[in-house]
């Protein structure tokens, strides 16, 4: 198995994989439109994908994915990442998979100079909590999340 940044690319392979993220925290299928989000950040260099690969019959196949979107922890003043995705194909599971790709999560966060990571997950996702757990990830028991929709303003299409 291979761990690397995501290309331009992968972007076919890394948009069947996201779709099939989105639709198992129960959004609808939409392979475009996850195609055109991933291209976006891409793009614009506001995230780092990182994918997990392996040759398959001689073709180079991705096992999952993560999402790092860059932040800032105002309490610690400093730099963080937060870990928004990760998914492996079911197929891949329990391969070692998932652990190789928070590993490679930790290691770019290390060297692109975050102090820290942050994610979270459904609380009826327990196999990922288990994990999570066994990397020495903590769990906070402090503070509570929130969160509110917001309807974005018009836009003038530039």
């Amino acid at each position: 198995m291979t761990l690397r940044p995501a290309t331009p690319d992968d972007l076919p392979a890394l948009a069947a994989l996201f779709d099939a993220y989105r639709q198992f925290y129960e959004q609808p299928a939409d392979r475009d439109g996850a195609h055109a989000f991933l291209q976006a950040r891409m793009a614009r260099g506001e995230s780092v994908v990182l994918v997990a690969e392996q040759d398959r019959d001689g073709r180079p196949c991705l096992l999952g994915f993560c999402q790092l979107y860059p932040s800032f922890c105002s309490v610690e003043a400093a730099p963080i990442y937060v870990l928004y995705d990760l998914f492996v194909s079911p197929q891949a599971r329990g391969g070692g998979v998932g652990r190789a790709l928070l590993a490679a999560a930790e290691a770019r966060a290390a060297a692109d100079g975050k102090h820290r990571m942050d994610l979270t997950t459904a609380r009826t996702n327990t196999t990922a909590q288990a994990l999570y757990t066994a990397m020495d990830w903590v769990r906070d028991d402090v503070f509570l999340a929130y969160s509110r929709r917001v309807t974005p303003a018009p836009t003038d299409g530039t």
